[in-house]
């Protein structure tokens, strides 16, 4: 009961923004005020939610059985290279141009090739969603070594920690604040380019569901896939927010 009322004591404004967003689609559509083949009542939509729950919430699944492994790729590859670059300045001399120059490219215009490429439409679309948000965290992985305060390493060699131990110990840690704050970006990214790769790439996943019923006119089955994707991302991200600000309690 407390962490309720703790939570309305934060959020409270933010629950009256999207409560107005909410009266007001309801003012607009129970007056007609807009296109009711485009903007279904609020009763359709509710309709549409109890009809598609479960096909909804099994595409819910698939999208996290696409997004999870391409996060998890993408981390692997942003930390290890970040951490070789950003430890080594010749390495970061040689690499930097290399990588700035193909991040540079939206991942979009290589979908076409990647599709037909590609030997199944899963590996595509986690190709496509990898390439998409690797560069964020890799940027902020390289800058957040090389901005790690010189007594953190200075301490290390003292303590005479070494090799791995350096790094798994001082070097990510301390550059955890800029690895977490890159992440939460590709975080975001990740989902753009998700439904992107499940609107054109795949036969399920929440983008699928939404393109699939836009493209019959059932607006009101879209609206619901709509809304519920949004509903998704805003949990993850709270989440995140949450085991975030847990990793970084030594910080301000």
């Amino acid at each position: 009961m407390n962490a309720i009322k703790e939570f309305l004591k934060k959020y409270w404004i933010t629950c009256g923004i999207f409560a107005g967003l909410v009266l007001l689609y309801v003012f607009l559509t129970a007056n007609k005020l807009v296109n009711p083949y485009l903007f279904p009542s609020t009763d359709k939509i509710k309709a549409a939610f109890i009809d598609n729950k479960d096909m909804m919430f099994g595409n819910a699944a698939a999208s996290f059985k696409l997004l999870i492994p391409s996060i998890i790729f993408s981390l692997v590859i942003a930390l290890i290279l970040g951490t070789i670059m950003g430890m080594s300045k010749r390495i970061r001399e040689i690499l930097h141009p290399v990588i700035y120059a193909f991040s540079v490219i939206p991942s979009i215009l290589l979908s076409p090739f990647v599709l037909l490429l590609a030997p199944t439409l899963f590996s595509a679309s986690v190709f496509l969603i990898v390439y998409n948000i690797v560069w964020a965290t890799l940027f902020a992985t390289i800058t957040g070594i090389m901005t790690i305060d010189k007594r953190y390493l200075d301490k290390a060699a003292t303590l005479e920690i070494k090799g791995l131990k350096r790094v798994v110990k001082v070097i990510l840690p301390a550059a955890s604040p800029s690895i977490l704050a890159g992440f939460v970006n590709s975080l975001r990214s990740s989902f753009v380019m998700l439904v992107y790769a499940e609107m054109y790439g795949a036969g399920e996943g929440m983008g699928y569901f939404v393109k699939k019923y836009a493209e019959l006119g059932i607006f009101a089955n879209t609206w619901v896939g709509f809304v519920f994707m949004v509903i998704v991302l805003v949990i993850v991200m709270q989440l995140f927010e949450m085991l975030k600000k847990y990793l970084l309690k030594w910080t301000m």
